[in-house]
């Protein structure tokens, strides 16, 4: 029986959708831009990396013909050194918006047919019954922020007055989420997650997806810095998923890095959950070598986007790429006989970008094992054709009615 590993780099768009000028993104284009911008010098930094952007273990799958199918174009230095060693693609996201839960729940073979609640760009952002209701039921003095904002900006001008009064950092952005920023310390790490358990029940009415507890430490004078404390409070899945469909078959499931907060922890398995990239991939791979037949490892590689799209970061965006492309080796290593792989994204995070929000964007479909057939495989209408492939690989049930490749 074979066995499958899904990995997610989240937020590595490789081109506008078709629809991006509905969401101001027309022209956003996150792995083109960055290699453009490596090309022309402004991608260097002191120390970090310098030059053109290198992948060649990511062009030899296919990536930079990926990318051409999204926009017409293979990005500066990208193009595969002979014929490509996997399935490659482009795939479009059906579903409303440019949010994680919702591009990794389409790629799980659930594509939403409404689009989430969003906040207004307002100051304030968010209803006045929300914000008293926060306030009364969480036993605050207050809210701060109370607007769209960047996580690191937010904390960096806001900290030292949270710390001071007691009242905890409410802000919000493009995505459908409601974000709490306290220090883990004065405010505390299990009262900061009560606060959000609170704010989930009450952003139910407006169907806001995600309530996010965003921790950090520090003080005025040295900094403040968020923690790998974060978690999610997702709503969860309004229909089945591969996960359903793995778990009522009784396989095994593994998920890395944050699937399981998106997913709302149903059919995620054994979650395993340490921070940065680099361990995450060590996870999902050491996860693999102790796989049943059957079995699928789920990982989201989630730095990309939080420590560098979100930050408007060309360099350090750049050199995780780079450091990720270190690792495919590894993943190839890890395979044997009967299993799968795929490489995607859920949506962009184009750093060049205005704005620190998400871009509406393809991403590439990358699949590859022993055995496995090689070539294109076109423009994917829906992220749902990676459940449908995954599900027949794996001899589960269709779920999502997406168009299999595998």
């Amino acid at each position: 029986m074979a066995r499958a590993l899904l990995i997610v780099l989240d937020s590595v768009g490789i081109g506008g959708a078709p629809d991006a000028a509905a969401y101001g993104d027309a022209g956003a284009d996150t792995l083109g831009h960055i290699a453009l911008a490596c090309a022309e010098g402004r991608g260097d930094r002191a120390g970090l990396r310098a030059g053109s952007l290198r992948l060649p273990h990511l062009s030899a799958l296919g990536l930079g013909l990926a990318a051409q199918g999204a926009t017409g174009t293979i990005p500066p230095g990208l193009a595969p050194d002979g014929a490509p060693a996997a399935l490659y693609g482009n795939a479009v996201e059906t579903a409303a918006g440019k949010d994680t839960p919702s591009g990794h729940w389409e790629i799980a073979g659930l594509a939403l047919p409404d689009p989430w609640g969003t906040f207004p760009e307002t100051r304030p952002a968010f209803p006045q019954a929300l914000s008293q209701a926060l306030v009364a039921q969480g036993g605050l003095p207050g809210i701060l922020g109370d607007r769209h904002a960047s996580g690191v900006g937010i904390i960096e001008s806001l900290g030292a007055e949270h710390v001071r009064t007691g009242k905890p950092i409410c802000y919000t952005s493009a995505d459908s989420v409601f974000q709490i920023a306290a220090h883990e310390e004065s405010f505390g790490l299990d009262r900061l997650y009560d606060l959000c358990r609170t704010a989930r029940t009450l952003c139910d009415p407006y169907r806001i997806c995600r309530v996010i507890a965003r921790p950090f430490v520090g003080d005025a004078t040295a900094g403040f810095r968020r923690t790998g404390h974060r978690k999610d409070f997702a709503v969860t899945p309004p229909g089945p998923t591969l996960l359903d469909r793995a778990e009522a078959a009784g396989r095994a499931v593994v998920s890395v890095g944050k699937i399981g907060d998106i997913f709302a922890h149903r059919s995620t398995g054994r979650e395993v959950k340490p921070g940065g990239n680099a361990p995450c991939l060590a996870a999902g791979l050491a996860a693999l070598r102790d796989l049943p037949e059957g079995g699928l490892v789920f990982v989201n590689l989630v730095d990309f986007d939080t420590e560098h799209g979100h930050r408007r970061d060309v360099p350090g965006y750049a050199a995780e790429l780079e450091a990720f492309d270190t690792l495919v080796p590894g993943i190839h290593a890890a395979l044997r006989p009967g299993d799968a792989a795929i490489i995607t994204a859920d949506h962009g995070n184009d750093p060049t970008w205005a704005g620190t929000d998400h871009t509406r964007e393809q991403v590439p479909v990358l699949a590859f094992g022993p055995g496995l057939a090689t070539g294109a495989i076109g423009r994917r209408d829906s992220f749902a054709d990676i459940a449908a492939s995954l599900a027949r690989h794996l001899g589960l049930p269709s779920v999502g009615g997406g168009t299999p490749f595998l």
